[in-house]
């Protein structure tokens, strides 16, 4: 059963600040490099920093006898929480709007809560639920605001909309996955999804793009950065949420990634923030804390 604690408020709280930066750091990556190159790049230092702090910690996965049944759930987990998602975004992002692509990240909540609710123990859905996800989404609609009916005008734009909702999929089937995973150290986890995804993505990167390029040291630094911090770091702690709180706690994680990316890109880049953002961080926090209302409760009534 999912256990939601104030430490894991405070996981979901930085994963939305930090997944929300990783967009400022793609949009600056994709000047110095393609965009298979850089999410091959992006899971080999994933992959680098994991190994590392996995072997200094023992480099322990299972149990021998137990091994068998966890990695068809770590195979699946690593393709469809990175390399798919990945490579799906890096090649639709560049068909559709940016507003497209916040609605699809947003969605994920959506696409996550009917899938646990069949495959996952102790996560049924509800009426205050559901209805509180819905109020959620409907914050992530007020914040992209008239974005939401532009046209990128984009001959395979309709084809980049369905890769972005692809990659939402992708993302609710890994945490239902991580969710029902067998019992396994969430540092091994990790390592060994990570170096998955990178065998996985370096061979496509290559047959789509040819060569890797040499980054220059501005875009290698963010790309290290997008490696080891919004990828391995966070992969961590979303390891962590999906295990202890479940998949659909974890998923109101998408509904905080918009209105971060938006704030990092008005300081850094210069982009005007929204009329409606304070409306619409007001839905997103009262739908998130309807749809976890009996999790606040108790929370409350432990103190």
């Amino acid at each position: 059963m999912p256990e939601i604690t104030s430490r894991s408020w405070i996981m979901v709280a930085t994963l939305g600040f930090v997944w929300g930066a990783s967009f400022l750091g793609i949009e600056l990556a994709l000047r110095g490099v393609t965009p298979f190159w850089l999410v091959a790049y992006r899971l080999g230092f994933a992959a680098l920093l994991t190994v590392m702090v996995w072997r200094l910690r023992g480099g322990r996965i299972v149990r021998p006898q137990d091994g068998k049944r966890r990695w068809p759930f770590l195979v699946v987990a690593a393709l469809f929480s990175s390399v798919i998602p990945f490579a799906l975004l890096s090649w639709g992002q560049q068909h559709v709007t940016s507003a497209t692509a916040g609605v699809s990240m947003a969605a994920v909540a959506l696409v996550v809560m009917p899938m646990a609710h069949f495959f996952s123990v102790g996560e049924r859905m509800t009426p205050r639920r559901v209805f509180g996800m819905l109020v959620g989404f409907g914050g992530v609609l007020v914040l992209l605001g008239d974005g939401l009916f532009q046209s990128s005008g984009a001959a395979l734009e309709n084809w980049g909309r369905l890769a972005c909702f692809g990659a939402a999929c992708c993302y609710a089937i890994s945490s239902v996955t991580t969710r029902n995973c067998p019992p396994i150290d969430p540092i091994a986890m990790g390592a060994i999804t990570m170096v998955v995804a990178a065998g996985a993505a370096v061979p496509l990167a290559i047959a789509t793009e040819g060569a890797p390029p040499l980054p220059d040291l501005t875009t290698l630094m963010v790309l290290v950065m997008l490696g080891m911090v919004q990828t391995a770091g966070a992969n961590l702690l979303r390891i962590l949420v999906i295990r202890s709180a479940g998949s659909t706690f974890m998923s109101l994680t998408n509904y905080q990634v918009p209105f971060w990316s938006m704030i990092f890109g008005a300081v850094f880049l210069g982009e005007a923030l929204p009329a409606g953002l304070f409306i619409a961080l007001g839905l997103i926090l009262t739908g998130m804390g309807m749809s976890q209302w009996d999790a606040f409760r108790n929370l409350f009534r432990k103190k």
